[in-house]
């Protein structure tokens, strides 16, 4: 498939033998949205098994409005994603104007004032919204563009739609792994271009930000200071990782030099998958995949 010339690449596609078109009402679809990437799977909402998948790359973009147009050009080009009845659309947003508000201390009519506290929000043009994270007794108020989300709720006019932040789904399925770990190792994703850093303590959140990467030598960086105001030691403490970097690659290997005690985290297991999903390292998109546990 052919898709430079558009604006995005797609990467990596799989498609599990059972899918059935005729079964969309019966199955949860899953969109991911960055400015740089975009992610698509589908579960089967009868057995949780994930059956199918599409990672997407897109070329720099100026503005908002041409990511927006690239989404349209997409999604009008797709075999799936303009079907209008599923049994549900769960679709997570990636970007950095997010907070995260204790549940005893939400109060509804106060969204926009939440976000204000932590990034820039510009009325006119986005619209706070927020989901409520049952594992962490939070709620993560976020902003999303009003184009964006007035053409996906009227895409999925006939589906229960859900919009959620990528933080979220990180953090709930965190907490979900978490249950079978004995130690308390430091959690990080790693993204493209942004790294994600996650601290769970006797199965309560204690902390998370995420940080830009411009560099490779910025991920290293900002481990460290986290694990230093966290009182970490570097050599000891155990770190789970997941994301965009590969078991044998340089990055981990310089990565290594610095955090010693490092594992690699498995793929979320309320989840099936079936054996055409070896292709995909057991570490990658996990927060993707964590995406389903919100709104079940």
């Amino acid at each position: 498939m052919q898709t430079a010339t558009l604006g995005y690449k797609l990467i990596k596609k799989i498609k599990d033998e059972k899918f059935d078109e005729e079964k969309l009402q019966n199955y949860v679809l899953l969109i991911q949205l960055g400015i740089r990437d975009l992610q698509v799977a589908v579960v089967d909402g009868d057995d949780s098994r994930l059956i199918f998948f599409e990672d997407y790359v897109f070329g720099e973009l100026s503005s908002h409005n041409a990511v927006l147009n690239l989404y349209k050009s997409l999604f009008e080009s797709h075999e799936l994603l303009t079907a209008g009845f599923w049994k549900k659309v769960k679709v997570a947003i990636k970007n950095n104007k997010i907070i995260h508000v204790p549940s005893a201390l939400f109060v509804e009519s106060a969204t926009e004032e939440y976000l204000r506290f932590n990034a820039q929000f510009d009325s006119a043009n986005e619209l706070a919204l927020f989901c409520k994270n049952a594992k962490s007794d939070a709620v993560s108020i976020f902003g999303v563009g009003k184009e964006l989300h007035e053409w996906l709720s009227s895409l999925y006019s006939n589906s229960a739609l859900f919009f959620v932040h990528q933080s979220a789904s990180l953090i709930e399925g965190v907490l979900d792994f978490s249950k079978t770990q004995k130690a308390q190792p430091l959690y990080i994703y790693v993204d493209r271009f942004k790294l994600h850093i996650i601290s769970i303590q006797n199965q309560k959140l204690v902390y998370y930000n995420q940080f830009v990467i411009r560099q490779f030598a910025d991920y290293v960086k900002y481990i460290m200071l986290v694990m230093k105001a966290l009182n970490k030691d570097q050599n000891k403490s155990l770190v789970v990782l997941w994301g965009y970097i590969g078991k044998n690659s340089p990055h981990y290997q310089e990565f290594y030099k610095y955090i010693r005690n490092v594992t690699f985290g498995g793929r979320p297991v309320h989840l099936k998958y079936g054996y055409m999903f070896d292709e995909i390292q057991e570490h990658h998109f996990f927060d993707l995949f964590s995406m389903n546990l919100m709104y079940r």
